[in-house]
Order: C-alpha cells, then sequence, then structure tokens
C-alpha cells in the first residue's frame, strides 16, 4: 500500500468507527477501494500480454459498469 493509499485509510478509519452510514464515510470508502483496485489493475496489466481491441473493451465495460 502506498503513503497515499495509507493516508486515505486512516482519514477513513475514524469516521467509519463512528459514522458509518455518513456521505463522507462512504466517499471516503469508495474513494480508498478505488485507490486500491487501481494499484490492482496496474500491477496486473503490467504482467499481461498486450489485449486485442475486443478484450480491452470488454474489460472497459465492465469498469464502466455496463450490463454484461
Amino acid at each position: 500500500m502506498d503513503p497515499k493509499q495509507r493516508m486515505t485509510r486512516a482519514r477513513t478509519a475514524a469516521p467509519a468507527r463512528h459514522r458509518p452510514n455518513d456521505s463522507q464515510t462512504v466517499d471516503l470508502a469508495r474513494d480508498l477501494k478505488a485507490e486500491l483496485l487501481a494499484e490492482y489493475i496496474q500491477r496486473v496489466v503490467e504482467m499481461a500480454p498486450p489485449l486485442t481491441q475486443e478484450q480491452r473493451d470488454k474489460l472497459a465495460a465492465l469498469l464502466g459498469g455496463a450490463v454484461r
């Protein structure tokens, strides 16, 4: 976990403990999950062979929330 992610996790912890359903808490949790997901995707992309356009389109649709 990089320093930015640790900072986001720390900013999320106290509000999550005291106000778990608060909109700011939900936003912070979402931001942390997005940062962790981006890091994971970056690692996978760096290890994978180049994708075809069809494969990239399918993955983009998944990330965009398209109906499968």
